[in-house]
């Protein structure tokens, strides 16, 4: 079989009475355009939790601490046989100062509030996947990989 690298991302979310924070993707961003998104992105030379930290400033223009954020789910994506898989980190963020808006208009052009019983579509598949395991408690899930 041998090794293969895996690219990680990693993903926030910030949640309020029961709804999630979500970004509706550009129609000319390269990934997932024209759908909703949690706000996310890829683990450079860093933590996890430095990654989500800079995540947020870049991206939403709030500030969180390491400590505010809780690990509530792994995904372990692989989109096509073949592809490079990907191991998703899901931040639940407890704390946070600033009020939550669009920092990079290129790449999103609407956040919003969505209850986990209503999300919008179209939602990007493993976003959708892990949503439904955290409002259910479950904490790893792998989709992709065949049987």
């Amino acid at each position: 079989m041998g090794t293969q690298p895996n690219i990680v991302g990693v993903h926030l979310v910030f949640e309020q009475a029961g709804q999630v924070l979500l970004q509706r993707r550009s129609p000319d961003a390269r990934f997932a355009p024209g759908t909703w998104h949690v706000p996310a992105g890829h683990l450079e030379r860093e933590s996890a939790a430095e990654c989500a930290v800079r995540e947020c400033d870049e991206e939403l223009g709030v500030t969180i601490e390491p400590q505010d954020l809780r690990l509530v789910h792994v995904l372990h994506y692989r989109n096509t046989i073949g592809s490079t898989p990907r191991m998703q980190l899901f931040f639940r963020v407890l704390r946070y100062r600033g009020t939550p808006k669009i920092c990079e208009p290129d790449r999103c052009t609407a956040l919003g509030w969505h209850p986990y019983s209503a999300l919008p579509s179209p939602l990007v598949d493993y976003t959708a996947v892990a949503l439904t395991a955290i409002a259910v408690g479950r904490s790893y899930t792998a989709m992709g990989w065949g049987a």
